[in-house]
């Protein structure tokens, strides 16, 4: 996993003054494992950054999924990903971009 991944979950966690835990729902992955997702759920990069370790999807528990969303944005630090359905944030440590899936 990038070093710099868990800075950004830091800074997200610091930023919306929690002190509960961090749920991570998905981060690295195989690259086969990532091909496999791609080819059969929808919304999975077939580049994507947790097979670099540089993402994750995540999960406050004392924080709503859009309370969540907006700090991550605010950061301004990579990709930031609503999944409401699936009920978490995808954050990365690539270029800024957003997206809702």
């Amino acid at each position: 996993m990038a070093p710099a991944l868990f800075d950004l979950l830091h800074d997200l966690a610091r930023s919306l003054d929690t002190q509960g835990p961090i749920e991570i729902v998905s981060a690295y992955r195989a690259p086969a494992t990532n091909e496999w997702l791609a080819q059969n759920t929808s919304g999975v990069a077939r580049n994507s950054l947790h097979t670099r370790g540089m993402a994750a999807d995540i999960r406050l528990p004392d924080r709503s999924l859009a309370d969540l969303h907006e700090a991550a944005l605010a950061l301004g630090a990579g990709g930031v990903g609503l999944y409401g359905a699936s009920g978490f944030v995808h954050v990365d440590i690539g270029r800024a971009r957003h997206w809702v899936g």
